[in-house]
């Protein structure tokens, strides 16, 4: 029997229902008089089947709540509707476009429908099948996601980063790197086909869900990984697959976990690039050199699998023997030559050269040259040989005293400077050292700089040589007589000469004679004039020596010497003092301000001597 029928039936028997005779109350006592069948028409057995139909009605007319999801049963399908009983005093319509996913659609199937409207202008009840399914739908992403329960999802199209999918009739997101374990170039291939997935991330406010079929995968990895990595040992032979090339060495697939081969250990001969010897892709045969505790990272070899380069180094091979090979890496310290595939041997940059400068490898040598070279050390033990190239070139310092023999003058170029010389080279290998005071005989030099330049060409007389120590002292003013051997005798004490007064200052004045190299001091009382006045800067005038040194080249003079008597006896004195090898008093005694000044001269003469 169906809804209306059990609604009609009911309507009917209560509108057929006897009415009761008012007239059976008539001789019936006040308090015994039925008002209910009175007010009713009806009697009390009337009245309880009333009481039973009504309620026979109300149970069978259900509620509707537009959030609930009912389940109907399809009565009709017309050209664009499917008419759907609820189980309501009504049935409802349902447009056939939200079926599109299920063709085979036909009356008496049981579907899900939520109401859209109670009534529309015609006062039909408007379902949604549509609006059931994305409720259902949602509650079972959520269960997907909180279980990790694996679903089934088609993919609709290309979108931009990834792929539109249907999970239980929910659009969702699946990222390109979420597509596979390896990057994906074409995205195209995947449209149209059904794939498992799992739920990673569900965004309730903005009814956002992604998924991932990577994370499959991973899983059945990590599975793989753990039943291989269980049965790794040091020292296995594996197979396996290089998966991707960096600078630093190779990654390389076992079948589900990964390995690094390390740069320095693909090859026995040093390589700049692991795609010198190795490309995507290739098979490989490793061996496991180590692995951490959990073995999540496992180091691999491939040059193990061959036997080391030193073990197959010609036995014959000794100390001074010479060897040819190739540059094979440059540093400021040194040079590392290939002599034998995998056989490397280190020559030092002073082993370069016989010059004692200090230089920079790259002066010698670049990488890729060929080179001979002695062997110098070798250890077969510590698989060390070190080579020297200056070895192949007799020392210069073997027959040194015959080419540099003390007194010998020589051509030399200025190689560097240090605040006390000059550093000098003869020939590749032998240099000497030039003291600042040996650079001239009348110039005051502070720094060998202000004398020469780097580079410069100078000549030099060799003054000493120790053959053991390898040190050669040189000497550039020894070339030339010491004018001061001549000054000595023209500049004796009690001579006059005409000089001019270039500095005059509080102690004192310098005077310029017309030997360029003479400069003397006169102190200040001795600059007094004849008529009370005193010499002043640039007056030229004469003066007398009243002290002379060839030693410290330190001339003092003075005018008023050359009109006063008392100062002529005070000359004489001072060269008998002279005599006495008492030259580093001075004349002047009378004040002590004179001796002041002439302390002073003392002092700036001799730093300029040195």
């Amino acid at each position: 029997m169906s809804k209306e029928t059990k609604q009609e039936e009911v309507q009917e028997v209560i509108l057929n229902a006897p009415v009761v005779d008012a007239s059976a109350n008539e001789n019936v006592a006040p308090e015994s008089f039925d008002w209910e069948s009175f007010e009713s028409g009806l009697n009390e057995a009337d009245r309880k089947e009333k009481a039973e139909l009504e309620q026979m009605y109300d149970t069978t007319l259900e509620e509707l709540h537009e959030n609930e999801v009912f389940k109907g049963q399809v009565v009709r399908i017309t050209d664009k509707e499917a008419i759907v009983d609820i189980n309501f005093k009504s049935e409802g319509v349902i447009s056939l476009n939200e079926f599109r996913y299920n063709q085979d659609l036909k009356v008496g199937d049981i579907v899900e429908v939520m109401v859209d409207q109670r009534e529309d202008k015609n006062g039909q009840l408007i379902l949604s099948h549509k609006k059931a399914r994305t409720l259902n739908a949602w509650d079972a992403v959520n269960k997907a996601h909180d279980s990790q329960e694996i679903v089934n999802g088609y993919i609709k199209a290309r979108t931009k980063g990834g792929m539109i999918v249907d999970v239980f009739g929910i659009e969702a997101f699946l990222p390109g790197s979420q597509i596979d374990v390896k990057p994906i170039r074409d995205y195209e291939q995947f449209v149209g086909k059904t794939m498992e997935f799992k739920v990673v991330k569900i965004n309730p406010e903005f009814k956002n869900v992604v998924v991932s079929h990577k994370a499959l995968i991973e899983a059945d990895i990590e599975v793989q990984k753990k039943e291989i990595v269980a049965q790794l040992e040091k020292g296995q032979v594996l197979e396996g697959e290089v998966k991707n090339i960096t600078s630093y060495g190779v990654f390389v697939d076992l079948g589900g976990v990964d390995g690094l081969i390390h740069i320095t250990d693909l090859s026995w001969s040093r390589i700049n690039h692991p795609s010198e010897i190795l490309e995507d892709g290739q098979k490989i045969n490793v061996v496991i050199l180590d692995f951490d505790e959990d073995k999540s990272r496992i180091q691999l070899g491939i040059k193990q699998l061959e036997a080391h380069p030193w073990d197959a180094l010609n036995a014959d091979l000794k100390v001074g023997d010479k060897v040819k090979g190739k540059v094979v890496v440059l540093a400021d310290y040194g040079a590392f030559v290939e002599v034998a595939p995998g056989v490397e041997g280190l020559i030092h940059v002073s082993e370069m050269s016989w010059s004692t400068h200090l230089r920079s490898a790259q002066d010698f040598v670049k990488v890729g040259d060929e080179v001979e070279a002695v062997v110098l050390t070798l250890d077969r033990e510590e698989r060390k040989m070190s080579l020297g190239i200056k070895q192949l070139t007799p020392d210069p310092w073997t027959d040194i005293t015959t080419k540099y023999p003390v007194g010998s003058t020589h051509k030399g170029k200025v190689r560097n400077f240090t605040n006390f010389g000059v550093f000098v080279e003869l020939e590749e290998g032998v240099d000497g050292l030039i003291y600042i005071s040996d650079l001239s005989w009348t110039k005051k030099i502070k720094h060998p700089s202000e004398f020469c330049a780097v580079d410069d060409i100078l000549d030099v007389v060799v003054l000493e040589l120790d053959v053991e120590a390898r040190r050669l002292s040189l000497g550039h003013k020894q070339l030339t007589d010491n004018p001061w051997d001549q000054y000595e005798g023209k500049y004796a004490v009690g001579t006059t000469h005409t000089g001019t007064a270039v500095d005059v200052f509080d102690k004192g004045a310098t005077i310029q004679f017309e030997d360029a190299d003479v400069e003397a001091f006169a102190p200040a009382r001795t600059l007094e004039k004849e008529d009370g006045s005193r010499v002043k800067k640039g007056e030229e005038t004469s003066f007398k020596v009243i002290e002379f040194n060839k030693e410290f080249r330190r001339v003092v003079v003075s005018h008023t010497s050359t009109f006063r008597e008392e100062d002529v006896k005070i000359e004489k004195s001072n060269n008998n003092n002279n005599n006495n090898n008492n030259s580093n008093n001075t004349i002047e005694t009378s004040t002590l301000g004179d001796i002041d000044s002439l302390a002073e001269l003392k002092k700036k003469m001799e730093e300029g001597g040195n």
